[in-house]
């Protein structure tokens, strides 16, 4: 266990570890928003919408993380030059990656929330929104009031492995220079080899910490908020 309290004391895991948990939080902000965005545009009456949401699902799901990651940090900051952070700050490089890297990992996870909302719409009875319908409301009304709160309850448990998902694909944005975990990690054993095996229990135990929690708080969410039929 030497070797476990020697890196605990030569490197700010905690501090690693904390930047992943600020990227998981935003990610998952922007992903919900976008991702329900695109998920009323998927079932909605009009066929643009219905096609926009259905491309944006299809390209961006079937493309690798990575790659996306690399397109805002790179492409569009370093290329196109446009920042997120104020040019004159002194920390404008780690704030402009870390908010491109939350950028990057909304875009890719919006579409997998799409479609777990999508998947919660068609649980709804579709007798519930003609009924809405009926007295009056209108698509975007039915929606708000009447489809999405019952489609959120019915998509928890998709929603939850999405974020466990995103949780552990913050780690890609390490290769944008973002000093989360799995960048301390890259810099543990570039300095520490004789301990590889204490670096991997480490990280792998962090990991653990920040999902198991989420899943176990996921499932119960799923089984007290299920819509019963």
């Amino acid at each position: 266990m030497s070797g476990i309290s020697t890196l605990l004391r030569e490197y700010d895991v905690l501090g690693a570890f904390w930047v992943t948990i600020q990227l998981t939080l935003w990610g998952a902000l922007g992903a919900l928003l976008l991702g329900t965005v695109v998920a009323v545009c998927r079932v909605s009456p009009v066929g643009v919408l219905q096609r926009a949401g259905t491309w944006f699902v299809t390209l961006v799901r079937n493309t690798p993380l990575t790659l996306i990651v690399a397109l805002c940090a790179l492409g569009v900051s370093n290329t196109l030059k446009i920042s997120l952070a104020p040019p004159d700050s002194p920390t404008f490089i780690v704030d402009n990656g870390f908010r491109w890297g939350v950028v990057a990992l909304a875009v890719y996870h919006a579409s997998f929330v799409a479609e777990a909302l999508r998947s919660g719409i068609n649980t709804v009875p579709t007798g519930q929104a003609e009924a809405a319908r009926s007295i009056g409301l209108g698509f975007g009304a039915t929606l708000r009031h009447v489809v999405l709160p019952q489609a959120f309850r019915g998509a928890i448990a998709p929603l939850g492995n999405t974020l466990i998902a995103l949780t552990k694909n913050t780690t890609v944005v390490a290769t944008v220079g973002v000093a989360e975990a799995a960048y301390l990690m890259r810099n543990m054993i570039e300095f520490n080899p004789s301990l590889l095996y204490f670096i991997f229990i480490v990280m792998a135990a962090g990991f653990v910490v920040l999902t198991l929690p989420v899943g176990l708080l996921f499932t119960w969410l799923s089984n007290r908020l299920a819509v019963r039929r």
